[in-house]
């Protein structure tokens, strides 16, 4: 029903205050004080070093990002907003030290550092990222999102070393009514519409609820392609007793999409030169469809035990259905004729579940005539997945014919019948983890920790499976150490250090699973908050050292990719002493009134012992800028910005279908610029202009080594209409 909807009307609630927090201030956590009114505008600056940016997302302990002994980003609600950032993915393209590139026109594939990241969180417990990930969610639901770079894994358990994504969604805290009404409209039929309301449901505000709801619809620059879609989110916070609160809340969301690439564009024609395709061009079929189903629910309770004590625990649920009917076209065609694709056809189903709870302790506690702060917890998670498929009959697949004539209308075949695949099995990883600062001197800090964990898997059979087996590992023990020293009120040099540990289900051309990665993460910098706390400022330098990494085994005479026998799958290897080593600058704040700034570049090498790229897909220096003007006097009211980002070359190579040598085909270094205007045309109602690629830069947005790419979006435009109560 929803294929062809066309919605008129957008509608939000203010999370934060439309002049309360720099738009482009990635790194100051801002929630509204227990009691404000949520959605409305005032004269309030909350600047850097308010003493309201504290967040837990590294450690467990209540830390300001300079007492943080790794980097941290924290988009607020606002630079949200002045994006137009539909997608969790939107927001991370402009976050410091990050890469967002497209695997397909279905998915992205997220690094940091050199490594992919796979570490989600929702309001701080972990969640798997599936095959159509977490940032694809919409924006719609969170106030924030807090990035933290590195090995997590004293808080995350097993995972990559970096970053992790801690997504935080919107809470009940409006004890009047607020709201906001939004319009938005842009490029390739662009509609949407979301409504936020918060409410207090009691006359004393004891009892509070909010709701979201949210529908699009769109098409795309690539021919055939369109989306549409909902989101609803509700929740609802209740003082139970002195020092008792309770949140509870549940979200769905619903995207179809149709006439989706899956396959890439091919680098080269069967003669080896390199074919101009336009933007627009697709590999999709017009009756493809790639549809996905999120529903999520948690509830978490907090009970102050005295002092600074308390005790909080979260339980939270994530469930997805993901229904891909789709072909893969692979080959490169002959440059006349246009002949010599082959196609696939294929009908994926996933429903992957989890489950996540968190017990957690923390408070204050006296040593040594000193004050120090302590955490203590205990983590379970339980994963439940697995994919099907419907094979074509193979009489009714017609051939593909001339590629340059290719438009999509491309006959559906004869399905089979559904069968497993392959990922049936559960995963459980449970946990116990504490950490504590201890306040050595006046200006020495050292925060010590460490999570004991058990992790297993049990694989059921299927076609790429055909023996069901466990794999578990046991009393699993990762360290965490940080240093910080305020040389001052305003700078502090801080070193930390964790281990790295992540089983993995990758297979060798054998078949075997590789062993578990294994390594460690360290990491040092400078952390400065500058005029008054309006301006923050860091650099960090950080070294990964790793084992048995998984990269793809790929035969270095040939260049082509070795196979898990049985399956279409590339091989993996086990990339002994892998080492990502590289810097990090950040920049963000206020340092006029009216004049916010965000400013991140990134630099790393990843290589193997044998001096191999590992992740050779991922560029390896980017550069992120953002910037936003609000007027005062005459001009009063309208606010100017722009964004900025640039990428270097990464060293991706392929092989040459005619001349068999081995060639760049990375995306060569390029820029993007994005500006934005605003207007506030009364107290309550203000008109926001995005434009995206402002010089229709064309450029490669691909992350993949399946011998082809995709190409990033064209100029593009949105118009927003807000209007806040």
């Amino acid at each position: 029903m929803f294929r062809s909807f066309r919605p008129v009307f957008k509608f939000a609630l203010l999370a934060a205050s439309a002049l309360s927090v720099p738009a482009f201030a990635q790194d100051a956590a801002w929630a509204p004080e227990e009691g404000e009114a949520s959605g409305r505008k005032d004269d309030t600056i909350v600047v850097y070093g308010s003493g309201i940016d504290r967040n837990t997302a590294a450690t467990g302990l209540d830390l300001t990002p300079r007492e943080t002994p790794q980097s941290i980003t924290i988009i607020t609600r606002e630079q949200i907003d002045d994006q137009a950032a539909s997608t969790v993915a939107d927001v991370l393209e402009y976050t410091t030290g990050l890469s967002v590139k497209r695997v397909d026109r279905g998915r992205n594939l997220l690094s940091a550092r050199g490594f992919d990241i796979t570490a989600f969180q929702l309001d701080g417990l972990p969640f798997a990222t599936g095959n159509v990930g977490l940032e694809e969610t919409s924006t719609a639901i969170y106030d924030r999102i807090e990035v933290i770079r590195g090995a997590t894994g004293l808080l995350q358990g097993a995972g990559e070393p970096s970053a992790s994504i801690n997504m935080v969604r919107k809470r009940a805290d409006a004890r009047e009514l607020t709201g906001e009404v939004n319009v938005e409209a842009g490029s390739w039929s662009h509609v949407s519409g979301l409504i936020d309301i918060g409410a207090p449901l009691t006359a004393d505000g004891s009892v509070r609820a909010r709701l979201v709801a949210e529908v699009y619809s769109q098409d795309a620059f690539v021919d055939i392609e369109s989306s549409n879609g909902f989101t609803l989110y509700g929740t609802i916070a209740a003082d139970l007793g002195p020092g008792t609160r309770i949140n509870a809340g549940a979200s769905y969301q619903r995207d179809e999409r149709d006439g989706v690439m899956w396959a890439q564009l091919p680098y080269w024609y069967a003669d080896g030169s390199r074919p101009d395709w336009s933007r627009s061009k697709t590999t999709g079929a017009d009756w493809n469809e790639w549809d996905t189903t999120e529903k999520a629910a948690f509830v978490s309770l907090e009970q102050d035990l005295g002092g600074s004590w308390q005790l909080r625990g979260d339980v939270s649920y994530f469930e997805q259905v993901e229904d891909s009917k789709l072909i893969w076209l692979s080959g490169n065609p002959d440059r006349e004729t246009g002949l010599g694709m082959e196609i696939w056809p294929y009908w994926y189903l996933t429903k992957p579940k989890q489950w996540s709870a968190n017990l957690r302790v923390k408070g204050d506690y006296q040593l040594f005539g000193r004050r120090h702060e302590l955490v203590v917890g205990a983590m379970y998670s339980h994963q439940k997945g697995g994919w099907t498929n419907r094979d074509p009959d193979p009489a009714s697949v017609a051939p593909v014919g001339d590629f340059h004539a290719w438009d999509g209308s491309y006959p559906e075949p004869t399905w089979g019948d559904r069968y497993r695949m392959s990922g049936f099995g559960t995963t459980e990883q449970t946990a116990i983890y504490g950490a504590t600062r201890f306040q050595i001197i006046d200006r020495l800090k050292l925060i010590a920790g460490g999570r004991l964990s058990s992790w297993t898997r049990d694989e059921e059979e299927a076609l790429y499976t055909p023996e069901p087996y466990r794999i578990e590992h046991k009393n699993i023990f990762t360290p965490y150490a940080g240093l910080i020293l305020d040389f001052n009120n305003f700078l502090s040099a801080y070193a930390s250090y964790t281990s790295i540990f992540n089983p993995q289900t990758a297979r060798d051309r054998t078949g075997r699973y590789l062993d578990p990665v294994e390594g460690d993460n360290y990491e040092a910098g400078l952390k400065a908050d500058l005029m008054d706390g309006r301006l923050r400022a860091s650099a960090a330098v950080f070294r990964v050292e790793q084992s048995n990494f998984a990269v793809p085994d790929i035969d270095p005479e040939t260049g082509d990719p070795y196979f898990i026998p049985g399956t279409t799958d590339v091989a993996s290897r086990a990339a002994k002493g892998v080492v990502s080593k590289g810097y990090e600058l950040e920049m963000q704040g206020e340092p006029l009134r009216g004049w916010d700034i965000s400013v991140g570049w990134s630099h790393f090498k990843a290589k193997d012992p044998d001096g191999i790229d590992v992740q050779a897909h991922q560029p390896r220096r980017v550069f992120r800028m953002a910037t936003k003007y609000e007027f005062g006097g005459a001009l009063g009211g309208f606010s100017l910005g722009g964004s900025l980002r640039w990428e270097s070359r990464p060293p991706q190579t392929a092989k040459n279908p005619a001349t068999e040598a081995i060639e760049p085909v990375g995306q060569k270094s390029y820029a993007l610029v994005n500006l934005m205007g605003a207007y506030d045309l009364t107290e309550a109602l203000s008109l926001q202009v995005n434009v995206n690629n402002v010089f229709d830069k064309a450029y490669y947005n691909t992350n993949s080594w399946f011998g082809g790419f995709i190409y990033g979006e064209p100029r593009n435009a949105r118009v927003t209409l807000r209007y806040g109560f």
